[in-house]
Parts: C-alpha cells; sequence; structure tokens
C-alpha cells in the first residue's frame, strides 16, 4: 500500500479553493487499490473522519493568518514523521500544496527522508506576485518557495509555464519536474430546474441574462478592472459576482472607485457552495468573464470552458495555455474588455458554437479529470527509486 499524505489545503469537504478542489476530486475519484490518501484538515479537534475513502485527519492552527497556516503545516509533518516511525516498511509519500512552509521544511524534510518518506510539492501559481503582499513579504515568499522545490523529491506543476519557470530559476538545485494540471468534468449538471429559478428569482436574473464571474475577491483577479470595463460596456446583460466577497477595505475602495453599487448590472451575490447548483448557473450564463493574472492552471476556468459558451479571458500565458482558440481575450488596457463585450453581445450563433466546441475540446483533450487522477496515480506508484528521474509531461 502506498499512503500519500496530502498536505496544506484547508481540507475536506471542499468549498472553496483550487488546493481544497483538486483534494476532492483526486480522493473521490481514485482508481488504485493500492493508494491510500491521507488529507490534513484545518480543526481545533484534532479528530480523524473519513471522505471519499480517504482519512482525514484535523490539525489546530495555532495562530491567526499566514503564520498560522506556516506552522499548521509544520504541525502536519510531525504527524506524518510520528506516523511513519510507527508504519516503518510503509511506502509513504507527503504530497505538499503550496509554499509557505517555507525554511520549516528543511529540518522536517531531513527527518522525512530518514525515514524513507518520498516528498513531492505544488509550489502553486507564483504567490510572491500576488499584489496583496508588501515587498519585504513577497521577498520572503520567494524564499519560501525556493526551500520548497531545493527539499522536495518532485516538483509538479499545474501548469507547462509554471515548469518552464520552475526550471529555469533553480536548474539543477531542483531533482525532478513534471506537468499535471487540474482537471474539469463536461457532464450536464444534474441540479433542478426548481432550484435554478429559485436562485435566479433570489437575485432577479434569467437564463442568458448575464456574464458570469466567479473566484476569490482578491486585487490580483482584477476586479477593478473587470467591474469598470463592464459598467463602460454598453451590455444590457448583468455582471454576476460569485465570490466569498465581505464588505472589507478592498470591497470599500473598490466602491468608491468604481461606483459600482450605483450600476443595477453589477450583482455581487455571495458564494454558491452547491457544486451542481454553481455548474448549471455557469451553463446557463451567457458568458463568463476571468481577471486571474497570477497562477496556473485555475479550476474556476477550467470549469468555465467546460460549462459556459463564451469566455472573455484575460490575456496572460496562463490563461492563453488553458483557453487557446476556444475563448476570447481582453488586455488591462482601458477600453480593451468593454470593446469584446460589446463585441461578444453580437457573436453570431455560429462563432458561439465554436467557442463553445474549442472551449470543451480543450477539457476533452488536456483536463479530464478521470486523465488528471490516472496521471496523479501513476507519479505516487512510481519506485521511490526512480524519484530522482525526469517525470512525465503532457
Amino acid at each position: 500500500m502506498i499512503h500519500v499524505f496530502i498536505v496544506g489545503s484547508k481540507g475536506l469537504p471542499a468549498r472553496y479553493g483550487g488546493f481544497e478542489t483538486f483534494a476532492e476530486n483526486l480522493t473521490a475519484g481514485k482508481k488504485s487499490p493500492d493508494i491510500m490518501y491521507h488529507v490534513s484538515c484545518m480543526n481545533n479537534d484534532e479528530k480523524h473522519f473519513e471522505h471519499n475513502g480517504a482519512d482525514c485527519f484535523n490539525v489546530r492552527v495555532p495562530l491567526p493568518g499566514a503564520p498560522g497556516r506556516i506552522f499548521h503545516v509544520g504541525l502536519v509533518l510531525k504527524q506524518v514523521e510520528a506516523w511513519a516511525k510507527q508504519h516503518t516498511g510503509e511506502q509513504v509519500i507527503v504530497y505538499i500544496l503550496g509554499c509557505r512552509i517555507g525554511p520549516l521544511l528543511i529540518p522536517h524534510a531531513r527527518k522525512l527522508h530518514k525515514l524513507g518518506v518520498r516528498i513531492c510539492c505544488n509550489p502553486d501559481g507564483l504567490e510572491w506576485k500576488r499584489s496583496k503582499w508588501s515587498a519585504p513579504a513577497k521577498s520572503f515568499l520567494r524564499f519560501c518557495e525556493k526551500c520548497l522545490v531545493e527539499n522536495s523529491d518532485l516538483v509538479i506543476c499545474d501548469s507547462i509555464n509554471i515548469e518552464k519557470y520552475i526550471q529555469k530559476t533553480y536548474g539543477a538545485r531542483i531533482k525532478a519536474t513534471t506537468y499535471i494540471a487540474y482537471g474539469a468534468y463536461v457532464e450536464k449538471s444534474i441540479c433542478s430546474e426548481e432550484k435554478l429559478q429559485a436562485w435566479y428569482a433570489e437575485h432577479g436574473l434569467q437564463k442568458n441574462s448575464y456574464y458570469l464571474i466567479v473566484g476569490r475577491f482578491v486585487p490580483e483577479n482584477n476586479y477593478e478592472t473587470m467591474i469598470t470595463e463592464f459598467m463602460r460596456s454598453n451590455t444590457k446583460r448583468d455582471c454576476v459576482i460569485i465570490t466569498n466577497v465581505e464588505k472589507n477595505k478592498f470591497y470599500t475602495e473598490l466602491a468608491e472607485k468604481t461606483g459600482f453599487e450605483k450600476d443595477p448590472r453589477i450583482k455581487f451575490v455571495g458564494t454558491v457552495y452547491d457544486q451542481q447548483l454553481l455548474k448549471k448557473i455557469r451553463e446557463e450564463a451567457y458568458g463568463y468573464i476571468h481577471g486571474h493574472e497570477v497562477g496556473g492552471t485555475n479550476p474556476s476556468l477550467l470549469e468555465a470552458l467546460a460549462s459556459t459558451r463564451v469566455n472573455l479571458l484575460l490575456d496572460v500565458g496562463f490563461n492563453k495555455e488553458v483557453g487557446q482558440d476556444g475563448a476570447l481575450y481582453w488586455s488591462k488596457e482601458s477600453g480593451s474588455l468593454s470593446r469584446l463585450l460589446n463585441r461578444a453581445d453580437s457573436i453570431p450563433p455560429e462563432e458561439t458554437v465554436r467557442l463553445e466546441t474549442e472551449g470543451k475540446q480543450q477539457i476533452f483533450t488536456r483536463y479530464l479529470w478521470s486523465t488528471i487522477i490516472q496521471q496523479y496515480e501513476s507519479v505516487f506508484a512510481r519506485n521511490k527509486s526512480n524519484a530522482n528521474t525526469s517525470c512525465i509531461s503532457r
């Protein structure tokens, strides 16, 4: 049996977040009888429970905010070390999601390696570039990234561009890299029409009457640009924003800069945790607007390509790598997105069909969860003695 400890997400069951969505789907879609998943969760009650057949275990978060998450991962690794000592002879893999453990990984890596544990990591999508961080914080996060990738046996990148960056930046200091993306499902939602219509009634919406934005409410997802440009456009459709919005400093500043509260088309509708309802909302949208600028293969983008007919993406390498010819692209230049929205509103039906077909084809050929899960199981099943060899690339 291969025991894979997934460390660094908030845990299961998943709500929002790329790492949580990944852990949810990886465990739910497991095929190999030779793999057992153990998923660490952020909770103070320190109990074990089963979800998707995985052993989920709560580990307390000792401090609030980012420092708490760093030390939380350290506490998780301590528990993994203790488990490995008690189960000698078992093959153990630790898969660390995100780079915040930073220099704390160094002593843990020494102990884990002595116990024969293989360390894999996903450094995420250039966390240090996020605009919310101060200059000192960005420097620290770059150092964290360095500590993570140089002390791991395998760096798993969810974007080709991220893998190229890791290889170019760290060169011979890393043992091996591979590219495995996130996934998506192309099956239609099984959400009932009654549930969808009730949600529409709550927010004053109807089918095909809105563009959709889904993502974390953070500045680097370019909410200011998307909202400003939407307000400049001539579209009669609504802009429906599904996000974990709180009326915090960012929300207040955004409202003051854009004046969006005076535009009835801009609708912050909160969160939708029912995944089938969310998929149905995507399917019945006229279009999707994606402003993520920092990151690898974004789950929201994959879900949009799998479900929404017309997708308008910020023109950066990560997004073009995924969308290719199945999407339309805009820049942060003033007027770019508003012009694209005006154009998108009157796209001929045959162009809409082409975009939808091309977008779904990207999912079918490169991003189906069944394919992604198979690739992960292949990597985890690879003999530990092969950990230093170059791995698959798609």
